[in-house]
């Protein structure tokens, strides 16, 4: 995959997309307030004003869905299944693809897992966030090395499965889009590794798509994963896109109302059950109408607002938080493919004496900046690139680490389409003033985190 960037003119064209909170004011320690700069959109991301206001609009026709013979059962019915039609276009699934609305990408690929054959191995790199690193428990699972290239991923993915023993189904999981480096994973290329050695992939788009289109044909992946509220939508909705076959064969991933066709009593008063064939199968109980609602909302947004100027914007916002970064010694930005390597806003580093959890409380406390520090539920990767035993850990009221010494976990930036210049601008200089002069309060630790000290 390749980021594009255009002329500064055309950037200058393109204003934040507008977002839930962006004048929202916060409290500083030292004193008066500020606008909240929201840069933690790798966790989650603000909701689009769009989409508040779609989701408001339909409230008062809220409605329960499928089978329901009243008016707004049938509008509610009809708002699911077009939702469901416009992301299945926003991804460019393939016609006999299955798009299932979840919880969460955690959740859809969790789903996944539930559907795999008996004898499937699954391959996956120890760089997964732990939502595609970890549902694959209950499976034989291979867990491939940190490449230090696109290129390396590609080679090492084919060794792999070329190897394996015995040559029955596979399915390789890769994330698009590093949560912890923001680098793009080569996904054309993997596909066509799995593809050609008779396995399948599924990709884990949560931090790719809120940043770039994603087409599941042009991408040749079977499934698809990502969540709602990485895409500018409210908390509690995810999708699974993909092919229908193992879906279908499956039993259904919670038993209940929605998932069966039809249930009838036996003579020995058990039941039998006839599964639906659609992607119901896997969508038992009262769907999240909302939420799937939601996510189409989020996903018209995105195309109206047109893909490559935000890319083109995005892409401003990573050059000036590198640059900036870049000017101040002390800080190591953590990469696994270069400096060169092309990524979404998402921007992880660590400061030569600080302990992260210190300096991302004093960015908030004394800054009014929401960043995110630690691990980033992605504990194998983050250990790697840091090069850090598991068993330690830092405490916030003093450095961490000495200087040359390492550090013990990291500090990580995230912005978007909602992202204003003014905020990345203000975390630059907050990261500077910091390194430079020090922290103008005093900090403790309370419940494991970081805070200001009181009195």
């Amino acid at each position: 995959m390749s980021v594009t960037t255009t002329a500064a003119a055309d950037r200058s064209v393109c204003a934040p997309l507008p977002v839930l909170g962006r004048d929202v004011a916060v409290p500083l320690v030292t004193g008066g307030e500020v606008t909240y700069a929201a840069l933690d959109y790798a966790a989650s991301a603000p909701a689009l004003q769009r989409v508040w206001d779609d989701v408001a609009a339909y409230a008062p026709y809220y409605g329960s869905v499928h089978r329901g013979a009243g008016y707004l059962s049938q509008l509610s019915t009809d708002l699911f299944e077009n939702a469901r039609r416009t992301v299945a276009a926003f991804l460019d699934c393939r016609p006999e693809d299955q798009l299932v609305f979840t919880r969460s990408t955690t959740d859809s690929l969790n789903l996944l897992a539930r559907t795999l054959p008996a004898d499937c191995q699954v391959f996956v790199f120890e760089t997964e966030h732990h939502a595609s690193l970890l549902p694959w428990q209950g499976h034989r699972v291979t867990y491939l090395d940190a490449p230090r290239t696109p290129r390396q991923a590609v080679e090492t993915l084919e060794r792999a499965l070329a190897d394996r023993d015995p040559y029955g189904p596979a399915l390789v999981c890769v994330t698009g889009a590093s949560n912890v480096t923001g680098e793009l994973w080569p996904v054309r290329e993997l596909a066509a590794a799995a593809h050609a050695h008779g396995a399948r992939i599924v990709l884990d788009a949560a931090q790719l798509v809120p940043h770039h289109p994603v087409s599941v044909r042009d991408l040749d992946v079977d499934w698809v994963a990502f969540s709602g509220h990485k895409l500018y939508a409210p908390f509690g909705s995810g999708v699974l896109a993909g092919r229908a076959d193992w879906l279908r064969a499956a039993e259904p991933y919670l038993a209940g109302g929605g998932a069966s066709r039809k249930v009838t009593r036996r003579e020995d008063g058990g039941v039998d059950v006839e599964w639906h064939e659609s992607a119901a199968r896997h969508e038992a109980g009262s769907p999240n109408v909302i939420g799937a609602y939601a996510i189409a909302s989020a996903c018209k947004a995105l195309t109206e607002a047109g893909w490559d100027t935000l890319v083109a914007r995005e892409q401003h916002l990573v050059e000036t938080v590198r640059a900036g970064l870049a000017e101040v010694p002390e800080v190591r930005v953590l990469s696994l493919f270069g400096d060169d390597a092309p990524r979404v806003g998402v921007i992880s580093f660590v400061v030569e004496g600080w302990n992260s959890s210190h300096f991302a409380a004093a960015l908030s406390a004394e800054y009014g900046i929401g960043v995110r520090d630690g691990l980033f539920c992605a504990h194998p990767l983050v250990r790697t690139l840091l090069g850090t035993d598991p068993q330690t850990q830092g405490e916030c009221g003093a450095p961490e680490a000495a200087p040359g010494e390492k550090s013990l976990n990291a500090i990580r930036v995230s912005f978007g389409a909602g992202t204003p210049d003014e905020h990345v601008e203000r975390f630059v200089g907050a990261v500077r003033e910091l390194v430079s002069d020090g922290a103008k309060w005093r900090y403790r630790t309370e419940d494991g985190r970081c805070v200001p000290a009181v009195g």
